[in-house]
């Protein structure tokens, strides 16, 4: 299972709202938490969203048993920070040899790590809970894609669990025909670029068939298609955009009035 296969029933609160004003919602918080380089912004956002997980239908437990390749993503940047951050400004904490750990290297580390799961959450919350069926047709209907584009995107997201089936049918054929790394670290890391490429030629050739195969449907004709389901940008769907908007200025609004605010630009 992947992050963003849809885990939740659609009766949560959250979950029903237009796919479309989920995506600007989200990236309406994305803009807010970019702004500025400070831990306080992001750690803020992250408490918001842990708060609006359960009005989602998201569970904690199934969040963390899903996210943790963001959790793992989070430890190789701090650590990655601490050993080559540039910034080495402020105490020093502690010192290994030639290596200095200071208060300022941790700040950044601390920031850039908050950083990248406040920005993850929300797109895990509105993936997940956001059929791509509809996804499509709101992107067709409310926020006038073209069909082409839409539909791509929908079979992006149908086809994205067969990477992860064709993964591991490559490591078993090659495990039954008696091709094993052995303990190898430079074979392993062959065999592992050698299936990444052998996925990689896959997945082109199947978008290629399906390009084929919009294009025999007409989805470049430019012709009006009709829609099997219809998607409302309702009254609701406004009301949950703009109290994403006032949920990121009064995030750094509290940022800016503590003196942590650091804008990326200036």
């Amino acid at each position: 299972m992947t992050l963003t296969a849809v885990m939740v029933r659609s009766s949560a609160p959250l979950a029903r709202r237009n796919p479309v004003a989920k995506l600007i919602a989200a990236t309406v918080f994305a803009v807010g938490v970019l702004t500025t380089l400070d831990p306080l912004t992001p750690a803020l956002a992250i408490a918001a969203e842990l708060i609006l997980l359960p009005f989602f239908g998201v569970r904690y437990g199934t969040l963390l048993r899903r996210g943790w390749p963001l959790l793992v993503s989070v430890f190789g940047i701090v650590l990655t920070t601490i050993l080559f951050g540039a910034s080495r400004g402020g105490e020093s904490v502690f010192a290994v040899g030639p290596l200095d750990v200071t208060t300022g290297v941790l700040t950044v580390a601390l920031g850039l790590a908050l950083r990248l799961v406040a920005l993850a959450l929300p797109g895990i919350m509105v993936f997940s809970t956001t059929d791509p069926t509809d996804l499509a047709d709101a992107l067709v209907q409310n926020a006038r894609a073209p069909a082409r584009f839409a539909i791509g995107t929908l079979a992006a997201f149908r086809l994205i669990p067969l990477l992860g089936e064709e993964w591991q049918a490559l490591r078993m054929a090659r495990r039954a025909r008696g091709v094993d790394a052995g303990g190898n670290p430079v074979l392993a890391a062959r065999l592992f670029a050698s299936t990444v490429f052998a996925l990689l030629v896959g997945a082109i050739r199947r978008g290629t068939r399906l390009a084929l195969a919009m294009d025999a449907r007409g989805f470049d004709s430019g012709l009006p298609r009709t829609h099997a389901r219809a998607q409302r940008f309702t009254r609701a769907d406004t009301l949950f955009v703009a109290g994403a908007a006032l949920l990121t200025v009064a995030i750094l609004t509290v940022s800016i009035t503590t003196d942590t605010f650091r804008p990326v630009l200036g």
